[in-house]
């Protein structure tokens, strides 16, 4: 059930405007620049950390010497300003170490170039896939789920509206992988009686 812009489903608070706002990644426009721009690292899971330490033999191969020596330098995360778990940035930089580049200098993730490529078992943080919902941990263990608005993914916001594609659509299978299939159903539903008269 929902409460003005609010809908409780389980033990979490989503935003309305997950339901009711499009949103459609445009690689085109973007070129993956959320890799390399960003006051810290992309947040963390504690799980995560031993997933990436796992796989990293894998996908290492792939980053670029600067993010290899990030990883030696401060291990598989950091701790940024606000206390948060988060993927090491490349010193002096705004770039995740993680981050990988092709010829024609377009970035992508190295751990999901090789997922892509069936090799290793660990695609990337669930906060990267379920980009742009952001996950706040509550203190009486309640998950927040909000929309996150960044000017970098504006085409990605026009993409979404021209092709009508909602944002909890367009992120059906984190939201599946990590919520289940049930979440998306309810979620499905609140999203038809928000947007009925859309």
């Amino acid at each position: 059930m929902y409460h003005g812009t609010i809908i409780q489903i389980d033990d979490c608070l989503v935003s309305e405007e997950i339901l009711t706002e499009y949103f459609s990644c445009d690689y085109e426009k973007c070129k993956g620049c959320c890799c390399v721009i960003g006051d810290s690292g992309a947040p963390m899971e504690e799980c995560e950390a031993g997933a990436i330490e796992k796989n990293y033999g894998i996908f290492s191969p792939l980053m670029r010497e600067e993010g290899r020596a990030a990883v030696a330098a401060k291990g598989f995360f950091e701790i940024d300003c606000d206390g948060d778990m988060v993927t090491p940035l490349v010193p002096g930089s705004e770039e995740c170490a993680y981050t990988m580049f092709d010829e024609a200098g377009n970035c992508f993730c190295s751990m999901e170039r090789c997922w892509f490529q069936g090799k290793g078992d660990f695609r990337k943080p669930i906060s990267c896939w379920l980009y742009p919902i952001r996950i706040t941990l509550l203190s009486n263990g309640t998950r927040a789920l909000n929309l996150h608005r960044w000017e970098i993914c504006r085409d990605a916001f026009e993409k979404g509206k021209k092709e009508k594609v909602r944002v909890y659509e367009f992120l059906r299978e984190p939201i599946e992988r990590f919520f289940g299939e049930e979440f998306y159903c309810a979620l499905s539903e609140a999203a038809k009686r928000l947007n009925a008269d859309s």
